[in-house]
This record gives C-alpha cells, structure tokens and sequence, in this order.
C-alpha cells in the first residue's frame, strides 16, 4: 500500500508540475552568478533542515536546479495544512539572500480540489528570480499533488505575476491525499486571514 501510495504521490508531483507556465520554467542566472545559491550549497543546508531525508533532497533539488536554474534565495521554515476538498495552509520560516540578508516571513493560503487530510512539514522554498526581498510579500499561484500515509516528501512549483517562482520542498507527517489549486500569500506579519 505504501508503494502504492508513493507511486501516486510522484505521479501528482509531475502533473504539479506540468501546469507550470512555459515562461515559468529554467529562468536561468549566470553560472557564477555571486547572488545565487548552487545546488551543492542548497543541499548542504538542507541536509542540516531535513536530517535524514537528505537523499530525496538532493534528488529534488537537482530537479528544481535543472528546471529554473539556480535560485536567488531561498527559506527554511515549517508549516500546517489540513484540507476536505477546501484546504488552509499556514507557515513561518527565515528568507535567505546573498545580497539583502535575512528576512523573517509568514505564509497562508487557502486551496481547492479534490483533496482530504492534514499534514505538518518542515520546508525549504527554492526562490527564483527575486529582484528584492520585498518582491516575497505577495501571492504565488499554482497546483499541488500530496499522496502519503504517516511520511512524505514532495515538490511543487507556485508563479507570481511578475515573474518570480518559488519551489516548495517539503516534508511531511501526516495522511494527506489529492491534487487542489491555491495560492501562498507572503507576509511580514502572522495573520490568520487566508484570504
């Protein structure tokens, strides 16, 4: 059942993935681009962040990498989410940038589809094309595919209007199944308000 369940969740992941505008994928940054992270120092982050999930890290990473190219910034946070077709996520985490610092940012986003139950994750966010730090605080649109009993790991890819795209890696404990659309609203601020 639990192959079952991960064959499900990979098979969500990649139709996640294929929803991504055209003009969303590889925006590429110089190679030795001084304001990006490589994937070596995401991964070396991560390993510190996920513990023991670090294998599954590096594998996804190297996918985002290959897709977008190397981000600008990236956050390490945690996160809760619970859904019954309509679903509410809410989470906290640490913006990092080579060239603006640090920055404490909140997430909260509501979703729809057909989608049931709840999670908690530790998350990494991969951060493309961020011209300021200020440019996080808005909404990120896109689709997203959970398939796991008791653990999981999984990526996603959300868009802004202007250009910047974040890739969630999360990992999770929980049950959850489903694919939904929704939005991530950023913000300085915890609020409870999804909307």
């Amino acid at each position: 059942m639990r192959k079952v369940l991960s064959l499900l969740g990979l098979v969500l992941g990649l139709v996640a993935f294929a929803s991504i505008p055209a003009n969303a994928q590889r925006q590429t940054a110089p190679a030795e681009d001084p304001n990006t992270f490589s994937g070596a120092e995401i991964v070396q982050n991560g390993h510190h962040f996920f513990g023991s999930l670090s294998r599954g890290l590096a594998l996804t990473v190297e996918e985002a990498n290959r897709r977008w190219g190397e981000p600008n910034g990236y956050i390490l946070g945690q996160e809760g989410s619970g859904a019954y077709f309509a679903g509410l996520r809410f989470g906290e985490g640490v913006l990092y940038t080579r060239n603006a610092g640090e920055q404490k940012v909140y997430w909260q986003g509501p979703s729809v589809g057909l989608d049931w139950g709840g999670d908690g994750a530790r998350t990494m966010i991969l951060v493309y094309n961020l011209q300021n730090k200020n440019s996080i605080f808005q909404r990120f649109g896109g689709a997203n595919g959970s398939a796991y009993l008791v653990a999981g790991f999984g990526m996603t890819a959300l868009t802004s209007g202007d250009g910047v795209t974040l890739v969630p890696i999360r990992t999770g404990i929980g049950a959850r199944l489903g694919v939904n659309l929704g939005y991530l609203k950023f913000t300085d601020q915890p609020t409870w308000n999804p909307f």
